[in-house]
């Protein structure tokens, strides 16, 4: 059976990858940063696109999709998360992901609480919603027609792309395996480099610490191609970016912390731990265990997988074992506690600005008394912190 189209072997190889391609891009820029999240916004003719080609390549519904993913960050590693490996297991979400999808979004009570503010027009109502199966029978006809018996093989590879892709390396991989640029109270994680195949999303624990975010990436090395799509299209003035993670903005000549500082901190409390855990916590315990006897050593080896983890997600095994590795470092036990007393600091919640200046102020004076050089020189960082406007568009 031959196509429209006769293309050698490779050709039919590199059509069913930009097809499968064209596809993640919509997930991630429609389904997930527009639609969910409303970190941007997209022309009609965009937005509609995107919604036409999944309709064609998965057949998922909007509100469907949307819901799901909302109650996931609203329940998260919680026993009604729809898709946590912490609660399921790795194996059910990374095999079976679609179908829990599929599960959750058949309740209706899920669609009504999280659904909201999706499309409801003419199309959505008696087309996309109303007949999602047809879309995907329609790609197969079209597949067939443009190029003959290997358009059978190249539907089925569009049909698994986003239910193992999306459905499972994201939700199940993205929560398991991988680095975690900041300690929240989940599991996610960035699973780089896959950013060719799933468009930005494999830097979940980035998109999990700052969910309304357009952009994924925040180190120099990880690379968002959803962000670069964006880019693109604004410049053809067919996206408009509503907003980004907040970045830190240091001023070296600035010598106090102020109402500014702390207003700039609570912005930022997420790079600040970040910052904590990289130039105190490991600096730290590095120099500790370089200097610590034999014995020590050895106690105080399992706590660099632990010391920077939130310590709620530790079990009372982790953290009966961790107790006593501080115990035997008076410096690691006082930068360990110092990283608590600010954590508290961003997660209180009735404490004024004026009165975080001051708990601040007196935190940052004992640190700079316990003669800790990293912890010292962390608390004269915290001084040049200031407030610096989202850059929206950049």
């Amino acid at each position: 059976m031959t196509g429209l189209l006769e293309l050698p072997w490779w050709a039919d190889v590199l059509v069913t990858l930009a097809l499968t391609h064209v596809t993640i891009a919509a997930v991630t820029l429609y389904l997930h940063r527009h639609q969910t999240h409303r970190a941007l916004d997209l022309h009609p003719l965009a937005s509609h696109f995107f919604r036409f080609w999944l309709w064609l390549t998965t057949g998922m519904v909007t509100k469907q999709w949307v819901a799901v993913h909302r109650k996931h960050h609203a329940c998260v590693e919680t026993r009604d998360d729809p898709h946590s490996p912490l609660v399921l297991g790795i194996r059910e979400v990374l095999w079976r992901g679609a179908e829990l999808y599929r599960a959750a979004a058949a309740d209706p009570e899920l669609l009504a609480r999280y659904g909201h503010n999706t499309p409801e027009d003419w199309l959505e109502r008696r087309v996309y919603a109303a007949h999602p199966t047809a879309g995907v029978a329609l790609m197969l006809l079209i597949d067939l027609a443009l190029f003959g018996a290997p358009g059978l093989t190249m539907w089925a590879v569009q049909m698994m792309w986003i239910p193992f892709f999306a459905a499972g390396v994201i939700n199940g991989a993205g929560h398991h395996w991988g680095y975690r640029n900041f300690e929240l109270g989940d599991t996610s994680t960035n699973i780089i480099p896959w950013g060719v195949l799933i468009g930005g999303e494999e830097l979940h624990n980035n998109h999990h610490a700052f969910a309304s975010s357009a952009k994924f990436s925040c180190r120099r090395f990880e690379f968002d191609l959803g962000w670069c799509y964006i880019r693109l299209l604004q410049v053809l003035r067919l996206a408009r970016v509503r907003k980004l993670a907040p970045v830190p903005r240091l001023q070296i000549d600035k010598s106090g912390i102020d109402l500014d500082t702390v207003r700039a901190l609570m912005a930022a409390r997420l790079h600040v731990m970040a910052h904590y855990a990289r130039d105190v916590l490991t600096r730290v315990y590095r120099e500790e265990l370089r200097q610590a006897a034999a014995e020590s050593r050895a106690l105080l080896k399992p706590l660099k997988q632990w010391l920077k983890r939130d310590r709620s997600r530790l079990d009372a095994w982790a953290r009966a074992r961790m107790d006593l590795g501080l115990a035997h470092s008076r410096a690691l036990a006082e930068v360990y506690q110092f990283k608590l007393r600010l954590q508290a600091l961003w997660t209180e919640k009735t404490m004024s600005h004026e009165a975080l200046l001051a708990a601040l102020q007196e935190w940052c004076r004992q640190a700079e008394a316990t003669g800790i050089q990293a912890l010292r020189d962390f608390a004269l960082s915290l001084r040049r912190y200031s407030l610096q406007p989202s850059p929206v568009g950049d």
